[in-house]
């Protein structure tokens, strides 16, 4: 694996381009061009050593039928509310995920395992290589099998914005694909984030491959703008024999605010069309939660989704609010498939 990409990356990625690529192919750290977009892609080493899958019960409800993953949007440093928000979604989804946000840090991952646990959830941790080195992502790996997490999402993660946090260091020891090949060395199930619709497309079903050698068990998609668009990216990935279950994001939003933050995104496309009528209806509680369900459902009948993520703010109200909002999406797309 060559140094040079890692030079001519801010994020120091061997594995690129990440998620965050503007659409006129500029870093989203910087103005410059993404250095992966002229050149040829790395490819990992070896695939992994066989061997047994870690349990999982997400990788196991996925290995049956579809399964619903649901974001756990929480407010930071809150105990009370994990246990609340958990027992609210608990029994709409198969599992929780746990983002690592660049200007709202929270508990660490090891501590909010043991307290989704607590409330009877089933928690996955997103973990990021921004701000651990090497060394504490090692740490904090062995520490989620300790505490029994699930699974986690392995992330390069985004750049920190201008003025959040400028006295806080960026790290990128690592990036996703390097942090899943160590995570599955860990003995955990891996899962590992593709973003179909951003810049350069063409690209993004190979990086999905090389992930998949280096050791994940599973994806986690951005938002496509419309079913057939990721459709076209699931037939390309599995041409290139891409065998990981594929977890497809489903927005969830229900008023201008939580529409909006999901729009502001690099890396996720929202289809206009759906997200106007909402917005526009009498009623856009109602018709955010059915569009939500209307999308889950469409894009569990393409061949190789075999599961869906509620991702998104989804209510301007609150964080219990927008919780209950997304446990009712995931009991009736739960119903469907009994």
């Amino acid at each position: 694996m060559t140094t040079m990409r890692e030079a001519a990356c801010p994020k120091h990625m061997v594995f690129g381009p990440c998620g965050g690529v503007r659409p006129d192919l500029a870093c989203e750290m910087g103005s410059h061009r993404c250095p992966f977009t002229e050149r040829p892609a790395v490819t990992w080493p070896q695939r992994p050593a066989g061997g047994p899958v870690p349990f999982s019960s997400l990788l196991d409800a996925a290995s049956r039928g579809p399964v619903v993953l649901t974001d756990l949007t929480l407010p930071a440093f809150d105990r009370a509310a994990v246990g609340e928000i958990t027992g609210i979604l608990r029994g709409s989804c198969d599992a929780v995920l746990v983002g690592e946000h660049q200007n709202r840090p929270d508990f660490p991952p090891t501590l909010m395992t043991g307290l989704i646990r607590e409330a009877g959830g089933v928690p996955w941790l997103t973990l990021t290589c921004r701000d651990r080195n090497g060394l504490v992502l090692e740490q904090e790996l062995a520490g989620l099998r300790v505490a029994g997490a699930d699974g986690v999402l392995c992330v390069t993660g985004d750049g920190r914005a201008p003025g959040v946090r400028p006295d806080v260091t960026q790290v990128f020891d690592l990036d996703g694909t390097r942090l899943a090949g160590l995570a599955a060395a860990t003995g955990l199930a891996v899962a590992v984030p593709e973003a179909p619709h951003a810049p350069p497309r063409a690209l993004r079903p190979e990086r999905l491959l090389q992930k998949q050698r280096a050791g994940a068990h599973l994806a986690v998609l951005n938002h496509v703008g419309t079913a057939a668009e990721l459709g076209a990216f699931v037939t390309a990935a599995r041409g290139l024999s891409v065998t990981l279950p594929i977890i497809a994001g489903v927005a969830v939003y229900t008023d201008e605010r939580s529409a909006r933050v999901l729009q502001s995104f690099p890396g996720l496309e929202l289809d206009p069309a759906p997200v106007e009528r909402v917005l526009s209806s009498t009623d856009p509680l109602s018709a955010g939660i059915d569009a939500a369900v209307g999308e889950a459902r469409e894009l569990l009948a393409i061949e190789g989704v075999a599961g869906v993520n509620l991702s998104g703010l989804a209510s301007a109200r609150g964080e219990t609010a927008a919780a209950e909002i997304k446990a009712e999406i995931g009991r009736r797309i739960r119903s469907a498939d009994d």
